[in-house]
């Protein structure tokens, strides 16, 4: 998807299909997502659907939140993502179910080689596994795994995978800071 070598100060990042079709979604998030009553959650799911996003059931999504790639993005059962939210899913992002991605969220997929004499673009996924929550403000860097019931503190900075499930981590950079009662549906 995205193109290898090129002059980003000349030239485009991305194939002209793949501008086209980010064009006409952010046309439709305009129009249609970030407008519509906050109640709206099925509307919104299926307008993601439309372009290929894969949600499960019970999805709340926020009109407020921001999606670089539907096609790109996949949440299981009941996950809440909430205003303000960004994902920058120039690759995979999965979301597991019973989640909850809150408010100024920015879950980002894709950065640029500083050490390429054209900042090269590269985007590696993000997976989030179930009963995950992020908290208001915190920012998860490409290619991070998050195991099933982990909770990442408000304001946090996470730039590598965390390994143990149902812990809470904080900070800048997040680090474990305590464990979490197993609690699952």
């Amino acid at each position: 998807m995205i193109i290898q070598n090129n002059d980003p100060y000349t030239s485009a990042s991305f194939s002209l299909g793949n501008r086209l079709r980010r064009l006409l979604w952010n046309s439709t998030w305009i129009l249609f997502f970030r407008t519509s009553p906050r109640t709206f959650h099925f509307w919104r799911s299926g307008i993601l659907k439309l372009f290929g996003a894969k949600l499960g059931s019970g999805v709340h999504i926020y009109p407020g939140v921001k999606i670089w790639a539907p096609w790109n993005l996949e949440i299981g059962d009941h996950t809440g993502i909430a205003d303000g939210v960004t994902i920058y899913n120039m690759d995979k992002i999965s979301i597991g179910s019973f989640s909850v991605i809150s408010q100024g969220v920015h879950l980002c997929g894709g950065s640029h080689d500083y050490n390429s004499s054209n900042f090269q673009l590269f985007a590696k996924p993000i997976t989030l596994g179930k009963h995950v929550w992020i908290c208001a403000e915190a920012f998860v860097s490409l290619g991070v795994s998050i195991p099933d019931g982990v909770v990442v503190g408000a304001r946090s900075l996470v730039t590598k995978s965390i390994q143990e499930p149902w812990t809470v981590h904080a900070g800048h950079p997040a680090k474990l800071i305590g464990q979490r009662t197993r609690n699952e549906r």
